[in-house]
């Protein structure tokens, strides 16, 4: 019989192998911001370039990061994830107000995702000069460009370790690869996918929730996925656990309805996550509405002190 890890918390007093630049910067974000308890409520904003325009539709002032930036502060995030664009023209004016992770690469949604790689198009030392307390890389595992993608997220990794910046990867499954096995977001695809950022030397690693395949795609995973069928508490309790000694914040993926959003968080935190990121899920709402699942994301997390 296949049984899960029991559930770790991790607190930042237990990373002894960080540096003193990462764990100063993560200490801002975990414990000066947000909930500010240990755990992270991250508002992502680098749709706009992996999406396009698309996703501000919903609601139109989304489209403006300085209102993402208001709702950020207002909402009392841990931190705004940008690209180096929008980090550039408007984060100065929120100077200290709300930390920055810089997104260090993307791609556009026009290629097909068989053949995904995420180039950069910043450095770590422009992290540095922004005045931010994180990077974040796309790492795509699976794809065919993964070898490209290894060597180019290891450049990363060394930058970071030498300038003290944490480093947050958002870890997707991506290629036909992973398809033929059962699909990018199965809990096979999902684990693989957080153990790789921890075996790669990701500081904190952004996963979507894991969800249960249907019959004759699960019959498709490697063992002991095939065999698996396991409910939403152990899927998440068994991807959390997948990443020893590193940071695991959920995703929200696109918005769903109040009652979804807030059970994903509850599962989530319950299972060892540090945190959540949760972006269209916020901002593709009217003010007044985000502002009130903010609240409510909030007060499940200060139940979970680190």
């Amino acid at each position: 019989m296949v049984t899960t890890t029991p559930v770790k918390r991790l607190s930042l007093s237990e990373m002894a192998h960080l540096s003193t630049g990462k764990r100063t910067r993560l200490y801002r974000m975990l414990y000066q911001y947000g909930p500010a308890n240990g755990t992270l409520m991250v508002l992502p904003y680098d749709q706009g370039l992996e999406h396009g325009p698309r996703d501000f539709f919903p609601y139109p002032p989304s489209g403006d990061p300085e209102y993402i930036c208001q709702l950020a502060i207002e909402g009392g995030f841990s931190a705004v994830a940008f690209q180096y664009g929008i980090a550039e023209k408007y984060i100065a004016k929120f100077a200290g107000r709300i930390p920055l992770i810089l997104k260090l690469n993307g791609k556009t949604e026009i290629p097909p995702d068989t053949h995904a790689f995420s180039p950069l198009n910043s450095r770590v030392e422009d992290a540095v000069r922004l005045g931010a307390d994180a990077v974040g890389y796309t790492l795509y595992v699976g794809s065919p460009r993964q070898d490209d993608d290894f060597r180019q997220f290891m450049e990363v990794r060394e930058a970071a370790e030498r300038y003290g910046m944490p480093l947050i990867v958002w870890s997707y499954p991506r290629g036909e690869a992973v398809e033929a096995k059962g699909g990018r977001d199965s809990l096979w695809a999902v684990d693989y996918a957080a153990r790789v950022a921890a075996e790669l030397g990701a500081d904190v690693v952004k996963i979507n929730f894991p969800k249960l395949a249907p019959p004759e795609k699960r019959a498709l995973h490697p063992k002991p996925y095939n065999e698996l069928e396991e409910s939403d508490e152990e899927r998440i309790r068994r991807v959390i656990a997948s990443a020893p000694n590193t940071f695991v914040i959920i995703s929200g993926g696109e918005k769903g309805n109040d009652e979804d959003v807030l059970n994903k968080v509850r599962l989530s935190m319950e299972a060892g996550a540090t945190g959540l990121i949760f972006g269209r899920n916020i901002w593709q709402r009217p003010y007044d509405e985000a502002m009130r699942i903010i609240a409510q994301i909030r007060e499940i997390l200060l139940q979970y002190p680190r």
